[in-house]
């Protein structure tokens, strides 16, 4: 069945793939470094009233399943779940800062 969100004047069922590569599609990805994005890519869904569906990936990209609200412009999504994960991932993982 699907899920079917409703708000005061609305009813939708909206859905984004989005895929975010590595810079020239180096592998750079461990299992536990796309655990670790998941976590943050929840976050920042959460933050925009958002739900993250699926998301998993491999060596040199990530895929996301996310069910937005009908205000959220994919922009305004894309460029947070980006930011915070470049960012949270270069502090907790060192050794991807030559990426």
């Amino acid at each position: 069945m699907q899920y079917i969100r409703t708000k005061r004047h609305v009813v939708h069922i909206l859905h984004m793939h989005l895929v975010f590569v590595t810079k020239y599609r180096k592998k750079v990805f461990s299992d536990l470094m796309i655990e670790r994005l998941k976590y943050h890519f929840l976050r920042v869904c959460k933050d925009f009233d958002c739900r993250l569906i699926d998301a998993n990936g491999e060596k040199d990209h990530v895929h996301l399943l996310v069910a937005p609200m009908p205000h959220t412009t994919p922009s305004k999504l894309v460029n947070p779940l980006k930011g915070v994960s470049s960012r949270m991932m270069r502090k907790e993982f060192p050794e991807f800062q030559k990426y």
